[in-house]
C-alpha cells in the first residue's frame, strides 16, 4: 500500500531515474539559515512527501549527520503508516568538516567514501541510497579512484545511481567514462548562470540530468530579502559576498524584470525564477529548500507557470550571466567548486 498524495509531473535525470519535477533541498532544516526546530522539520518533511515531492536531497555534512537522521525518521514513519515509502533519497559524501564551524577539507579517499556511505545508510535507515553524490572533487587529486570506489558500491547494491557536485565539464566527462553519472548538482539560477557556458552543454551531451541547488538564489530571487538585517544573526548569508551592502544594492536592481514578469502572470517572483529554470531543459530538476509550509506550496505553484518567449527574453536580457555582483561563496566555500 502506498500513500495517497498529490501527483506531480515527473522528469527523467540520467540513467532513467524518474523524479518529481521539483525536489526538496533539506539542508536548511539542520543549519546555516538560522535556528532550526526538529519537530517543525519533521512536520515539514511529512508535508513534502504528502505534496508529491519524491526527491529529497541531503548530505552527510549537513548538521554533521543530523539532516540525514531527520530524513531517516521521516522514511521510517512513512513505512509505519503506509507500508512503504516512495521517496528517493539523494545524499553526498566527500566534504570532511572536522570540528571547526565551517572549515572543511575535501576528502575523496576510497576508504573515506566507503565509511561515509555506510554511515549514511545507517542514519537514513535504508539498504540502498537512490542517488549518491561526490559532494566536492579534490582539485589536487585524481577522480578515478573515487569513481572506481563508488562503482564498487553500486555493484554491491548500496547505491543505485551516482552523481557529482560542482565539477567542471572535463571532470564530468572523465568521471562518466569510468561509471555512468545520473545527475550533476550545481548552483544554477537567474543570478548564477556559470554552467551555461560549458557544463550544461556537456551534461546534455552525456545524457546527465542537472539538479540545481539554490535555484532561488539563496532566497534572494523571492524578493523578500532587501537588506542584511532581514537575515538572522546566525544566517550564513550575512557573510555571503552577494549579500554585502554594495553588492546587495546592485543585485536588487536585477529583480525589477523578475517582478515585471511575475505581475504579467499574477505570480510571485520566486515562482518565476523556478519556472525559468524548468524552461531551460527537460532534464533539469531544481531542489528549492524551505522551512515553511507556505513557501513549500508557493514553490510548487511554479510547476503550473508557463513562461512565454517574451518572458524568457526579458529575463535573459535583464539577468545575463555575470549580472550578479559578488562571489557566490566566501573564499572558504569556493574551495573545490568546479574542479
Amino acid at each position: 500500500m502506498t500513500r495517497d498524495h498529490r501527483i506531480l509531473p515527473h522528469r527523467t535525470l540520467g540513467q532513467g531515474l524518474s523524479v518529481s519535477a521539483l525536489g526538496y533541498g533539506a539542508m536548511g532544516i539542520s543549519e546555516f539559515y538560522g535556528p532550526s526546530n526538529d519537530r517543525a522539520s519533521r512536520d515539514l518533511l511529512a508535508e513534502v512527501a504528502d505534496a508529491g515531492i519524491d526527491l529529497i536531497d541531503t548530505a552527510d555534512m549537513y548538521g554533521r549527520g543530523h539532516n540525514e537522521t531527520l530524513i531517516g525518521e521521516c522514511l521510517a514513519e512513512q513505512r509505519r503508516s503506509h507500508g512503504a515509502s516512495d521517496i528517493k533519497v539523494a545524499t553526498k559524501c566527500g566534504i570532511d568538516r572536522g570540528d571547526a564551524d565551517y572549515a572543511r577539507r575535501v576528502n575523496n579517499r576510497p576508504e573515506y567514501i566507503r565509511a561515509c556511505c555506510e554511515a549514511s545508510l545507517k542514519r537514513l535507515g535504508i539498504e540502498r541510497i537512490d542517488l549518491y553524490y561526490l559532494h566536492r572533487v579534490d582539485p589536487q587529486g585524481d577522480i578515478s579512484a573515487a569513481m572506481e570506489c563508488l562503482g564498487e558500491l553500486v555493484k554491491e547494491g548500496k547505491i543505485a545511481h551516482l552523481g557529482l557536485c560542482e565539477v567542471s565539464a572535463s571532470t564530468l566527462a572523465k568521471a562518466h567514462a569510468i561509471h555512468p553519472i545520473t545527475a550533476l548538482q550545481t548552483e544554477y539560477s537567474l543570478w548564477t548562470r556559470d554552467v551555461e557556458a560549458e557544463i550544461l552543454p556537456m551534461a546534455r551531451r552525456l545524457g546527465v540530468g542537472l539538479v540545481p541547488y539554490s535555484p532561488l538564489g539563496r532566497g534572494f530571487l523571492t524578493g523578500r530579502i532587501t537588506k542584511r538585517e532581514d537575515l538572522s544573526e546566525d544566517d550564513f548569508r550575512r557573510h555571503n559576498p552577494r549579500f554585502q551592502a554594495d553588492n546587495l544594492a546592485h543585485n536588487l536592481t536585477l529583480l525589477d524584470a523578475v517582478h515585471r514578469v511575475a505581475e504579467r502572470h499574477d505570480a510571485l517572483p520566486g515562482q518565476v525564477a523556478l519556472a525559468w529554470l524548468l524552461a531551460q531543459d527537460d532534464h533539469i530538476v531544481p531542489i528549492p529548500g524551505t522551512r515553511r509550509s507556505a513557501y513549500l506550496h508557493e514553490n510548487l505553484g511554479a510547476l503550473a507557470l508557463r513562461l512565454d518567449e517574451r518572458d524568457l527574453n526579458d529575463l535573459d536580457s535583464a539577468l545575463p550571466p555575470d549580472a550578479a555582483r559578488g562571489e557566490r561563496y566566501t573564499e572558504e566555500g569556493m574551495k573545490g567548486v568546479n574542479a
